[in-house]
């Protein structure tokens, strides 16, 4: 387990308190019975390093970014100090904008259709007051530079804006160009049409002004697509991860891992390529990638197997000998059909400092201490109540679901999601035996799930392997009354890095919640 002291004004050997959560906001939130379009589904959730900006992307391509507005009180210092209430500590963020990131492509080599769902979302070093992220569907990485510029305006123009008709007569305000040979000047599209009798005086206009452009006080904001990577992957991505040296970034497939300069779109490293020679040879395919967030040459991929490996690039050009391989040893006995399945990992997040690596398989979140390979440090137990149900999940390919993991900023916490819109958040210290059970509503509390404990027998194996698991025996009749809601699944969610805020995805809508 993470011991204590790694923040939060905890000091080491002591436990945290279990948190509280509490609603904060929502955006898009459907009303009851309003049918969710498939584009509008949420399928990427990122804050920034600095917590001020929120990224998330749709199915539709889009990208949307909030900032974050507490703190930004515009009142002058006299205001603030007469007022009687006490401004609001937790963070908060508003709309920002939008912009089209990926549209839907057609591969006519393979004739194959390249959906424009965003896969992930990667923030990367803001400069000049200008943000910069990544955004990935399964073919192509776009890097987005997302700046404010003040609106410009004509002004001083001859024709007033206000007196102008579309399709119709324009009225002139000059009383030498309102005469009967200009009244059938039209508009039509934004250009002028003259009538042919129209004749300019000899004299001249004397009242004609030259146009102006000045700058509003209106700010917009502007998304502009400074590089396209491309045509480095023949499979899906799954995953991007900045590098912590701010200049490269690598991006994973089933196959590849490639390293990327973030200025060169026309050329990438193969680092990782784990294809045989004969694909039918092909045991296991890359689920998840991370770089380290403070050693540049140190990566983690994860793998549909359940194992982790750990890549020094100082080795070799090509990192297929890995460092260290984290894996936990099968139970005897215990293999069955759908053992695989469930041991593939659908996400990997280090914790800050790169100490502890958190992964999530279909059945549980496990943390891993990057100098102990044979086993994890702690087990977590989600979805265990749905063990029984394991042929009813694979009929319906729930089995195949791909949840994400996320780790708190101060490193105490671990959270994840799980279906009838629910997530988990887990206490990482050891000795803690925080497991909250939150639904994506403004009610967050209402479904709270008793704990029942581990069977003796079952906690003895456990203690001997080494791995404290809890969460683990969760009565399904006491979810959704006994009921499984497969088609609400929470699959997205990220942490806040310095605050207990968490923002997840339950389809087209965001929630918020904070402690």
């Amino acid at each position: 387990m993470i011991c204590g002291g790694g923040g939060g004004g905890v000091s080491p050997g002591q436990v945290p308190p279990a948190l509280e959560w509490k609603f904060s906001q929502v955006f898009g939130e459907r009303a009851a019975g309003e049918e969710v379009q498939e584009v509008d589904i949420i399928s990427a959730i990122e804050f920034d390093k600095t917590g001020e900006h929120l990224a998330t992307g749709d199915r539709g391509g889009r990208v949307v970014l909030f900032e974050r507005t507490d703190g930004k009180d515009l009142r002058s210092r006299k205001e603030l100090e007469g007022s009687d209430y006490a401004v609001s500590k937790h963070p908060e963020f508003r709309y920002k904008t939008e912009f089209q990131s990926h549209e839907p492509e057609f591969d006519y080599l393979k004739s194959l259709e390249i959906e424009e769902k965003i896969n992930k979302i990667r923030w990367c070093q803001s400069a000049n007051g200008a943000l910069f992220l990544l955004s990935t569907n399964d073919k192509t990485i776009k890097l987005w530079k997302v700046l404010e510029k003040k609106v410009k305006k004509v002004s001083d123009v001859n024709v007033d804006p206000s007196m102008r008709i579309g399709n119709g007569n324009l009225v002139e305000l000059n009383p030498v160009l309102n005469s009967k040979s200009a009244s059938s000047r039209t508009m039509n599209g934004g250009e002028s049409q003259w009538t042919n009798d129209f004749i300019l005086p000899s004299d001249g206009i004397p009242s004609l002004r030259l146009p102006t452009v000045v700058c509003s006080n209106e700010i917009a904001h502007v998304a502009r697509c400074r590089r396209v990577y491309t045509h480095a992957h023949d499979y899906h991505i799954n995953s991007i991860s900045n590098n912590s040296d701010g200049e490269t970034y690598i991006s994973a497939d089933d196959l590849r891992i490639n390293l990327w300069n973030m200025e060169v779109s026309d050329q990438s490293f193969n680092i990782v390529d784990i294809k045989p020679a004969n694909m039918e040879d092909l045991t296991e395919v890359i689920t998840s990638a991370e770089f380290h967030p403070v050693h540049c040459n140190t990566l983690a991929y994860s793998s549909s197997k359940g194992t982790i490996r750990l890549v020094d690039m100082r080795q070799s050009a090509l990192c297929d000998k890995h460092a260290k391989l984290f894996e936990e040893q099968e139970t005897p006995g215990s293999r069955s059909f759908f053992t695989e399945i469930i041991a593939s990992i659908s996400d990997i997040a280090f914790a800050k400092g790169g100490r502890y690596i958190l992964s999530r398989d279909y059945m549980m979140l496990k943390l891993w201490d990057v100098n102990m390979e044979s086993a994890p440090i702690a087990i977590f137990k989600v979805h265990e109540y749905l063990r029984p149900k394991l042929c009813d999940l694979y009929e319906n390919d729930s089995i195949f679901d791909k949840f994400e993991c996320c780790v708190s900023g101060d490193g105490l916490r671990v959270a994840t999601g799980s279906y009838s819109n629910l997530f988990r958040v887990f206490g990482a210290v050891a000795g803690s035996d925080e497991a909250t059970t939150l639904e994506a509503s403004k009610t967050p509390n209402r479904r709270r799930l008793v704990q029942i404990p581990s069977k003796p027998g079952r906690s003895l194996s456990f203690a001997r392997r080494g791995g404290n698991r809890r969460g683990n025996e969760i009565s399904g009749n006491e979810i959704n009354g006994g009921a499984y809601d497969f088609t609400s699944k929470l699959l997205h969610l990220a942490w806040h890095p310095s605050s207990n805020m968490i923002a997840c995805a339950a389809s087209n809508s965001l929630y918020m919640y904070y402690s």
